[in-house]
């Protein structure tokens, strides 16, 4: 007759106690995998967008993007970039009342967005695009 052998549970990590952050669990850190690009890059159109109104920027970055999706083109971003902000502080009047001041502020809000090995029909659409008044773009190839 077979006997019966007790089995010891598997061990699980314990967790560790650290003073700053409490009870950390041990965790085994996940593999590292690359992935490989499809297609070397050879060139890539660097778009950068500048304006004043953020709403307006992410409709005129919107309209980028969907026109690059429009012929397959592979897009990388929209990065926001920091926002520039300028600020100048300025006399409310002139001789006595030195304490009395305003203070103004102009912020650039900037996005970046690169597209790799760019099609020429897709900078023929892009250079065709109707963008708001106030929407800077700058276009490099790089």
């Amino acid at each position: 007759m077979p006997t019966k052998t007790a089995t010891k549970p598997k061990a699980t990590p314990k967790a560790k106690t650290d003073s700053k952050r409490g009870v950390v669990p041990a965790v085994k850190p996940a593999k590292k995998t690359s992935v490989a690009p499809a297609a070397p890059v050879e060139h890539k159109l660097r778009i950068r967008v500048r304006a004043y109104e953020h709403k307006i920027l992410d409709l005129s970055v919107k309209q980028i993007m969907d026109t690059a999706a429009r012929f397959d083109a592979v897009v990388v971003g929209p990065v926001p970039l920091p926002t520039e902000i300028k600020r100048w502080t300025v006399n409310r009047s002139t001789f006595v009342y030195k304490d009395a001041r305003e203070q103004f502020e102009m912020r650039v809000h900037k996005r970046l967005i690169d597209i790799l090995n760019p099609a020429p029909k897709v900078i023929e659409a892009l250079t065709n695009l109707n963008l708001p008044s106030g929407v800077t773009i700058d276009v490099k190839m790089v």
